[in-house]
């Protein structure tokens, strides 16, 4: 069991079935389950209290039977640029995760964490200098589009798993917050709307791959050789860049969904004319979109963004290539951008 978590049931990590199979086993009728459902995933309920609908007995029960998961917000962060909002989230045993929600034209996009810390060690973020500390439950996963989506009173259409932690490290829990954000009885985000990043665990991606999902899988390549790759990201050491693109390959056998390729670029270190060129030969049998982040710095680590020239110069070569390529557009690069800081900053203020 992970650190922290009480052994009481997370009542908000049950699925439907699973939840009804409770409400059964308590000598309660199967409809109960489906009203409790909705107070937690469609009307929001932040605690049993206001679950008019259910007798005072059975909340009680309830109560005394179940962990209810409702982050309490500790701070948030608003961008003077364009809006961006940071959430900064205490968990019930006192951890921190951070949120962002973001408003494009096509909707809102909110990005959660997967994990308290993260193990993969990557050397330009900062979600990993203090290693993991314990995986988030389905429901902690599910409580930060629910608390932002009541924290901005607009409705959530995008949600995309690239904060803290490694998502299919934790991949269980998070299969199982897919189906339920996803599921016609919760919010009922279309899943073509959920981005799942990873920094490569190939056969996390395989497993992934075989669920036959609808969501975007995203690789956070990095690099265009293993040496370069393993400088950057310790799990290079396991798995080969050959390897990660065969499992980009089969994902998009198995899912008909177009895998993305994430390349942060680091000044002097991934973002030469050659970078350039073998990252056009990684993605051109994939039939790929390329996402180019100008990373965001961070004070511990060592590594700064290219300049505006370089970048662009960077971008043309795909374009030459034909390889769909993008630069990130930069959202809230005024408040802490990078994963991490914000918890991390907080942290040292204790």
């Amino acid at each position: 069991m992970d650190k922290g978590i009480s052994k009481r049931i997370d009542i908000k990590s049950l699925t439907l079935p699973e939840l009804t199979a409770e409400m059964t086993s308590m000598g309660e009728k199967a409809f109960r389950a489906r009203q409790l459902y909705e107070w937690m995933h469609v009307k929001l309920a932040r605690d049993f209290e206001g679950m008019t609908n259910l007798s005072k007995a059975l909340r009680e029960e309830c109560r005394q039977r179940f962990t209810y998961t409702a982050l309490q917000t500790v701070r948030v962060l608003e961008s003077k640029i364009d809006g961006t909002k940071k959430f900064l989230f205490e968990l019930s045993d006192g951890n921190l995760v951070e949120s962002v929600w973001m408003r494009y034209k096509h909707g809102n996009s909110v990005c959660i964490s997967s994990q308290v810390g993260c193990r993969m060690g990557c050397a330009f973020c900062a979600s990993g200098i203090e290693g993991l500390e314990r995986n988030l439950t389905p429901g902690e996963m599910l409580d930060q589009v629910y608390a932002i989506t009541l924290a901005t009173g607009e409705r959530v259409s995008n949600v995309v798993v690239m904060g803290t932690g490694e998502p299919l490290d934790n991949y269980n829990n998070l299969l199982t917050f897919i189906r339920m954000l996803t599921d016609e009885d919760g919010l009922h985000i279309s899943q073509r709307n959920v981005t799942v990043s990873t920094c490569g665990l190939v056969p996390q991606m395989k497993l992934l791959a075989r669920e036959k999902l609808q969501i975007t899988l995203a690789l956070s390549l990095h690099a265009t050789t293993d040496e370069k790759r393993q400088t950057l990201m310790p799990v290079a050491k396991r798995y080969s860049i050959e390897e990660l693109m065969e499992a980009c390959a089969y994902y998009f056998q198995e899912t008909g969904r177009r895998i993305t390729l994430e390349y942060s670029l680091v000044r002097g270190v991934n973002d030469s004319e050659r970078d350039a060129e073998r990252l056009c030969r990684l993605a051109r049998p994939l039939r790929c979109h390329i996402n180019l982040i100008p990373m965001n710095p961070v004070k511990e680590r060592e590594f700064s963004r290219p300049d505006a020239d370089r970048i662009r110069a960077f971008q043309n070569i795909l374009e030459k290539n034909k390889i769909n390529g993008s630069i990130r557009r930069e959202m809230g690069r005024d408040i802490e951008g990078a994963c991490g800081q914000l918890r991390r900053r907080h942290m040292s203020r204790l």
